[in-house]
């Protein structure tokens, strides 16, 4: 699937929040990529959250955040 807008624009508003950047920036595109359309995406990443420990939990969940608001 192909890199949409709203996932640029949710990393590019969520960088100066989180502490691993780069981590967060592959693993959200490889979820992106293994995804057939936005729905997939935020299960996989769901479920991301849920088995990824501390700080970089609460960086996806930054993520997260910012990619349903836009």
């Amino acid at each position: 699937m192909k890199e949409s807008d709203r996932l640029k624009g949710a990393l590019f508003e969520s960088r100066p929040y989180v502490e691993y950047w780069d981590r967060l920036k592959e693993t959200v595109e490889a979820l992106w990529e293994a995804s057939r359309d936005e729905e997939e995406f935020l299960g996989l990443l769901q479920r991301e959250i849920e088995k990824t420990e501390e700080p970089f939990k609460t960086d996806l969940r930054i993520f997260l955040q910012k990619f349903e608001a836009l």
